[in-house]
């Protein structure tokens, strides 16, 4: 059981502090409710751009980065869909001056042609070596708006094009932050050897005088039921002949969501997983195969991919797929696989709780989901659900006509 504290500030800022006295360590975790979801269609690509410009520098930290090696802090960052999400680790007794850092980036942001330009060219570059210069690197470029039509899901994090960051201007730099970068728009959790009362403190003193916006509204596009079957053939200089198969599943906040991340595990966690077992090591029709959840709080993606063994089609292999599919669907796992699966979810949740960044994340990203306090309802809530349950999710996931499916055909 984790405990933890909420509080929030005047300026509308959100705040979780869970004390931890059995380490030295501290983390600060600051989750931004923005993500690509909330780009505009002709301007893709900006919450990813955010994440590097804010280690840019402000107007009194010119090189964050080294600020944070002296704090003998581990920081990163990442954005995805639906969120923008940023953190550091470092010895406890440097909170303050973790504090300080987060607060002057989100105050006094230094907005200059240099930074935005810096920061371009590395979006750019990564643009071009992870997704376009890479093998199978353009999956999502291309999956993506194969299963989605309206919603902004459509494209990927990365953007939909180069051009769209290439011509991103420093007002449009500014209008973005100033609408999304908020107090009020942001949760901050603290986690490790820190005192309740210090934190909050410190939580007024560096982030309460940071003005208040108008959090954003969202009016998403709904995405129409999937009548059809959808696929996209694509020639390119792979490894392998390979495919990705997408079907429409639940968001994060529908009660069906656990069932279906359990799903993927029955078909793809371990090499004794039902996927692996058959496709690789008996049948020997694929060198890999994986099945994952995007996990978006939207309704969102089971993704089904694979590398084929030479001289074996994808209709071979994906026929083997749908036999596995077909079996999950109509015959109920046994007690003793599901009651494996249930284990290795509580094994993996119980030993994230030991590490003092995982815990300041994950409180800030249930907070976002409704309620922190979902952190410690995660384990029973994977443990009630039944094999009745997983054959029902399966029913109603793995419809032929649900399925947007790409193939890779190797030059």
């Amino acid at each position: 059981m984790i405990q933890f504290s909420k509080h929030t500030l005047s300026n509308g800022l959100r705040l979780i502090i869970h004390e931890n006295h059995h380490t030295q360590l501290a983390a600060v975790n600051l989750l931004y409710d923005v993500g690509a979801r909330d780009e505009e269609s002709d301007r893709t690509g900006f919450a990813h751009l955010f994440e590097h410009l804010m280690f840019g520098g402000s107007t009194n930290i010119p090189n964050y980065d080294e600020v944070a090696q002296q704090l003998g802090a581990e920081n990163n960052a990442f954005t995805n869909n639906d969120i923008t999400n940023y953190y550091l680790s470092f010895p406890a007794n440097n909170l303050e001056t973790a504090f300080w850092l987060e607060s002057d980036r989100l105050f006094s942001l230094d907005f200059s042609e240099r930074s935005l330009e810096v920061q371009r060219q590395v979006v750019i570059e990564e643009f071009k070596q992870r997704y376009l210069n890479q093998p199978y690197g353009d999956v999502w470029l291309k999956l993506r708006p194969l299963a989605y039509h309206l919603h902004p899901y459509q494209w990927a994090t990365i953007g939909k094009n180069i051009q769209h960051i290439e011509e991103a201007s420093l007002e449009d730099v500014k209008a973005f932050f100033l609408k999304h970068y908020r107090p009020d728009n942001c949760i901050l959790s603290v986690a490790g050897n820190v005192n309740t009362a210090e934190v909050i403190r410190l939580a007024e003193k560096w982030f309460g005088p940071i003005a208040a916006g108008h959090r954003p509204q969202r009016q998403l596009p709904v995405e129409p039921d999937q009548t059809e079957a959808r696929s996209m053939h694509v020639t390119a200089p792979v490894p392998v002949d390979a495919f990705y198969v997408a079907y429409p599943m639940p968001g994060r906040r529908d009660a069906a969501y656990a069932a279906c991340d359990l799903l993927s595990d029955v078909l793809s966690h371990g090499k004794s997983a039902r996927l692996y077992r058959s496709l690789v090591k008996e049948q020997q029709l694929c060198t890999s195969v994986n099945a994952y959840v995007t996990g978006d709080q939207e309704p969102g993606l089971f993704v089904l991919s694979g590398n084929l063994v030479k001289g074996i089609t994808h209709d071979q292999a994906l026929e083997a797929i749908q036999k596995e599919l077909d079996l999950l669907m109509t015959t109920l796992i046994s007690e003793e696989e599901m009651q494996k699966m249930q284990n290795n979810i509580e094994s993996t949740m119980v030993f994230a709780e030991t590490n003092v960044l995982n815990v300041a994340m994950n409180l800030g990203y249930f907070e976002l989901l409704g309620d922190a306090n979902q952190i410690n309802q995660e384990v029973a809530k994977y443990a009630a659900i039944t094999a009745e349950d997983l054959r029902k999710q399966a029913g109603q996931i793995f419809q032929v006509h649900k399925a947007n499916t790409l193939y890779y055909h190797a030059e």
